[in-house]
């Protein structure tokens, strides 16, 4: 079972979800982040935003699942080839799982 934490601009999120969900990936956890990456922030004018506002958007699979999600992940929250500040997708292992409400492990 894997953890797949997306960060991206937010403007993506929504399309991010649909798209994901139609792929199979109904469940996922939005959450309103900040931050920079190795973009260091954007400059407007005179003013220097060092925390951008992002979405993360964090999704549980299957291990043989992870690239088909990361596949629909990295088509939608693209904006162009190369662009700064697209966002990352981190993949990290989860040892178990458990529904509170019927005690049942797994996803």
């Amino acid at each position: 079972m894997l953890l797949v934490r997306a960060i991206i601009r937010p403007e993506k999120a929504d399309y991010v979800m649909k798209e994901a969900s139609e792929a199979g990936f109904q469940a996922v956890t939005k959450m309103d982040v900040y931050g920079r990456g190795k973009q260091k922030g954007i400059t407007v004018g005179d003013v220097h935003y060092d925390e951008i506002p992002k979405e993360m958007l964090l999704f549980f699979c299957n291990d043989e699942d992870k690239d088909d999600l990361v596949r629909v992940i990295m088509r939608t929250a693209r904006t162009g080839e190369g662009n700064y500040g697209d966002g990352r997708i981190f993949v990290s292992p989860v040892e178990d799982a458990y529904t509170i409400s019927t005690g049942k492990q797994g996803l």
